[in-house]
């Protein structure tokens, strides 16, 4: 499918359309006729969260977004979830960069064992909680 084919089959009514989309990742719209196959991996993954966005989801869930890319690409899909933050969008991020993490979060959750290990606003991240809970 191409990139447009994709955004357009995800579609709900809502405030996010093609054009919102295409202002968070301008790429996606400049490529909308390419098939999404084609794509590297950053740009898969910026067409994954352009097609939850067109869900018009109440909630954003991102598990490793930004996993194994460029320092570029993931520079640049840091940048459109603080955006999608101030805009105010609801949104869950699983993620290993503390420090990309710890600029955007308003509270933060460490699980351990399938059990909250640590909760608490990213300020309170000590280095001993650091040490102790995420091995950094």
């Amino acid at each position: 499918m191409s990139v447009e084919e994709n955004l357009v089959c995800a579609a709900r009514p809502g405030e996010w359309d093609m054009a919102r989309v295409g202002d968070l990742f301008p790429r996606l719209i400049e490529r909308r006729v390419q098939p999404a196959r084609t794509f590297s991996g950053g740009e898969q993954q910026m067409l994954a969260i352009g097609r939850a966005l067109m869900t018009n989801p109440k909630l954003l869930i991102s598990d490793e977004a930004t996993e194994g890319l460029a320092p570029v690409v993931r520079q640049e899909i840091w940048r459109a979830i603080a955006d999608l933050k101030r805009a105010g969008l609801a949104i869950l991020i699983i993620d290993k960069s503390l420090a990309d993490l710890t600029a955007l979060a308003d509270h933060c959750v460490i699980l351990g064992r399938g059990a909250t290990a640590w909760t608490g606003a990213p300020s309170a991240l000590s280095e001993d909680i650091c040490d102790s809970y995420l091995g950094v």
